[in-house]
């Protein structure tokens, strides 16, 4: 009331008062939030139907409930037999596969940026988003060419000038990208390019961070790559399966689909299905053993004598299980012991990478990151949580299982001066003298 009052008797010649409604404008010419809004005002993208005619006719007189279960049911089954197909193929075809995955969905999440902000004017912008794609793997994958392939890469010199220069060049190629960016800027669509400047360094450290450890849990053995996968694959499906038939309690409103009934089922029936994997694959070397790089054949090899935790151990059974069960003993792998933390984590914490997925389709009001695959939708709606295992495997094997990486201190030894390498030579010849390893019959 008093506000009126003073307009009421205000100077009429003096300037009109700006309206409180009316957003404030940067110097750029771009309102506050011209972003925010163009964000909020994207409407639902509603997935076509993409399911094959061959099905549609098939499932034409089920319900729609029904004919969603099929159509998952039969896609989820081709899945499978294409990941057992690329198991067979080796551990060169996974590594393919995973850089092939990790491109697709960087692919989806840069195209979902590009059209809920509508950044269809801003320049350069894809390209630059491909150019630091290209970096961060090149960063990446060339540490893990010059750990694994050590051997290979001092034989050649090319190779052993990029490892020596690799992160400064790695750098520098960043920094290319990073001053094209820079160089791109264009007024009225400040704001906007450095929204999806965060947009594409978040989704590297998404993608392609995840996809690196994939690789590195491939080369600790196959059994540490194929089990979580297996696990989060099969919480998947029995967590759809339970809450098919049996779900009754929503779980949580993110995705109003899961029920409790699926979360606990999907984890009992995960926590089983890792033992039984895990007893299967601890028998076999091709399994079990490090993936290594053979220079006299230029190949892959994983034969080797397996670990201890590959071989069957005796193990007392509590005598409160004692008298339910009725044995005392029970031999099994030291590996499914792991399996059992493995699968424990698919099923109650890789779920959260699926709601996490979830929010970010609400955020955006999508329905799905694509529409690659009939009844799942994109790559990134499979994978969003074996991103988050594959992070979890990576540090509880560096934190439970492997110790030190022996060709790292090998690569790293050889980068020393003649009298450093000498120093520490009789360092260590002198511990294992101590430890009884070695007899000290070399003249000094």
């Amino acid at each position: 009331m008093n506000e009126l009052r003073l307009r009421a008797v205000r100077d009429p010649d003096a300037p009109p008062v700006e309206k409180e409604s009316e957003p404030e404008v940067k110097a750029d010419g771009e309102t506050a939030s011209d972003s925010e809004n163009r964000a909020e005002a994207a409407p639902l993208v509603t997935s076509a139907d993409d399911t094959p005619e061959v099905l549609n006719r098939a499932l034409s007189n089920l319900s729609s409930r029904w004919k969603n279960w099929w159509v998952r049911g039969i896609l989820t089954l081709a899945m499978i037999a294409f990941f057992f197909i690329i198991i067979y193929l080796g551990p060169m075809v996974l590594m393919i596969i995973v850089m092939c995955v990790q491109i697709k969905c960087f692919q989806e999440i840069i195209t979902i940026g590009y059209n809920v902000y509508h950044s269809y004017e801003l320049p350069w912008f894809r390209t630059l988003s491909w150019y630091f794609l290209l970096c961060v793997n090149y960063f990446f994958y060339g540490e893990t060419v010059t750990d694994y392939f050590f051997t290979l890469v001092q034989r050649e010199e090319p190779l052993r000038i990029l490892s020596k220069y690799h992160r400064f060049i790695s750098f520098t190629l960043y920094l290319i990208g990073f001053c094209m960016f820079v160089l791109s800027l264009v007024k009225k669509h400040y704001r906007l390019q450095f929204y999806m400047f965060g947009w594409t360094h978040v989704t590297l450290l998404i993608v392609v961070t995840q996809s690196h450890l994939v690789i590195h849990n491939l080369f600790e053995g196959m059994i540490w790559f194929i089990v979580p996968i297996s696990c989060v694959i099969c919480n998947d499906i029995m967590a759809y399966m339970f809450g098919f038939f049996f779900g009754r309690t929503p779980l949580i409103k993110l995705s109003p689909k899961k029920t409790w009934e699926g979360f606990i089922g999907g984890f009992f029936a995960t926590v089983l299905f890792g033992l039984l994997l895990s007893y299967v694959m601890s028998g076999y070397r091709c399994f079990v053993c490090p993936v290594e790089y053979n220079n006299d054949t230029n190949s892959f090899t994983v034969d080797c004598e397996p670990s201890d935790l590959f071989r069957l151990h005796e193990y007392n059974i509590p005598e409160v299980i004692q008298s339910v069960i009725g044995w005392k003993i029970i031999r099994m792998y030291p590996f499914q012991i792991h399996s059992i933390a493995l699968s424990t984590f698919a099923s109650l914490i890789g779920p959260f990478g699926g709601f996490f997925a979830s929010g970010f389709k609400r955020a955006f009001k999508i329905k799905d990151f694509a529409n690659t695959i009939p009844g799942h939708g994109g790559i990134m709606d499979r994978f969003d949580c074996q991103y988050l295992m594959a992070t979890f495997v990576n540090v509880y094997i560096a934190s439970f299982i492997r110790g030190p990486n022996p060709s790292k201190l090998i690569q790293q030894f050889m980068n020393l001066r003649p009298e450093q390498q000498l120093h520490i030579f009789s360092t260590l010849k002198s511990h294992l003298i101590d430890k009884g390893m070695l007899t000290d019959t070399t003249e000094d």
